[in-house]
């Protein structure tokens, strides 16, 4: 520890500035759509382009930071993450291209700050790092990743709507943040993974957690709903009611969005006491409440109601943030210590896979509505919920039925 400031807090931070810049773009996709002239396709392309950087960040920067250190690897996501802001603000001078190239720099430093991140807040609370109950890695990891993913929109919203610059202040100002926090990662930060080792990238990325039954029949029905559940709050839905809105919708879609990842924030204590070692009972809450959001969905897609809209972002952040605190702890029991940010690193390029949704919605907008289509989604998590729910009780790792 350097001073006061715990080494897990200067990751934390870091988390923080990257999952600002990865989700800054979503409320500007109706500024892109209103001034710089693109389609709604177009803009959802692009919101979900970053998942193209995000997963091979994900899969292979686990491996690199088991070899090299999450120092180095976590540096490099801060800096993919300000060039890729930085590509962005000016992408309305270059066109589709250069927002496209900036979108997957900043899923790629997502993608980091999520497997890496995510593993090295947890080591760091730890012995000897620090003494805490079971668990309060993977929630801090939550918590700040979430924290930085609702805070990004907060400010892209704001200073679209009043400040000077709309379409490139923003990610010049979450760019200039990156700075010092690299700084403290250098300065505060401890290496937890200094043995470096001769294996090499291939079969650092082979992780035996992920053929576990648990993994296989509790995680995987349940991961692409992490972000498949943000993705219809905060894209999908604010669409369907912006003609309601008027001039405000840029700042309504700021407001959803926060709204959500706010209530993904503070729901996850309950998340932590909802866990338990005998069963997947926080995974099949966090499931119910993901039907329930998205049936919510299509009344609001009927309706058109900005008061609707509002209840279902708060049914699928809560379900948001029970999901990916359920998911951590979940795999934390199942994986072996060398194998953490390997299996972290497929987790959330699972839960990822969710966030195509609205791209894939949009590109079917032309043939069939969009409340037959949430309802289709309804459907298949009512499914992955039952699903999870067969497996309450099965599978479990040893040390969990001790």
């Amino acid at each position: 520890m350097t001073g006061r400031i715990p080494p897990w807090f200067a990751v934390a931070v870091g988390a923080f500035c990257i999952g600002w810049g990865g989700n800054q773009f979503t409320p500007m996709l109706i500024e892109y759509v209103q001034y710089a002239g693109y389609s709604r396709v177009d803009v959802d392309v692009l919101l979900g382009a970053y998942v193209l950087g995000l997963i091979p960040g994900l899969l292979v920067a686990a491996a690199l930071s088991n070899r090299h250190g999450r120092r180095p690897v976590m540096a490099a996501g801060l800096i993919s993450s300000a060039v890729g802001s930085l590509i962005i603000a000016i992408g309305d001078l270059w066109g589709f291209p250069a927002l496209l190239i900036g979108r997957m720099l900043c899923g790629l430093s997502v993608g980091i700050a999520m497997a890496v991140g995510s593993a090295w807040i947890t080591e760091l609370s730890r012995p000897p790092y620090d003494d805490v109950d079971d668990g309060t890695g993977a929630r801090r990891a939550s918590i700040w990743l979430s924290l930085g993913l609702a805070v990004g929109p907060l400010c892209s919203g704001l200073l679209a709507q009043f400040a000077p610059m709309p379409l490139a202040l923003t990610y010049i100002v979450q760019a200039v943040i990156c700075v010092p926090t690299l700084w403290l990662l250098k300065v505060v930060a401890v290496e937890t993974r200094t043995h470096g080792g001769s294996a090499s990238i291939a079969s650092s990325l082979r992780v035996p957690a992920v053929s576990h039954g648990r993994f296989l029949r509790v995680v995987v029905p349940m991961a692409p709903w992490v972000f498949g559940s943000a993705g219809i709050a905060y894209a999908i839905v604010p669409a369907l009611v912006s003609e309601q809105i008027g001039k405000w919708a840029l700042l309504y879609t700021s407001g959803l969005t926060v709204l959500t990842l706010v209530c993904g924030v503070l729901v996850q204590p309950i998340a932590r006491r909802l866990d338990d070692h005998s069963s997947a009972r926080a995974v099949v809450v966090s499931m119910v409440l993901m039907s329930l959001g998205v049936f919510a969905a299509v009344a609001t897609a009927i309706t058109q109601s900005p008061i609707a809209a509002v209840a279902v972002a708060m049914l699928l952040g809560s379900a948001y943030g029970i999901a990916i605190v359920s998911g951590l702890l979940e795999i934390q029991r199942i994986a072996e210590p060398d194998e953490l940010a390997a299996i972290s690193g497929i987790y959330y390029a699972l839960a990822y896979v969710g966030f195509l949704l609205p791209a894939v919605l949009a590109s079917l907008a032309s043939y069939v509505s969009y409340p037959a289509m949430l309802t289709v989604v309804g459907v298949l998590a009512a499914g992955s919920t039952a699903i999870c729910a067969a497996s309450w009780s099965k599978h479990l790792p040893a040390a969990a039925t001790t």
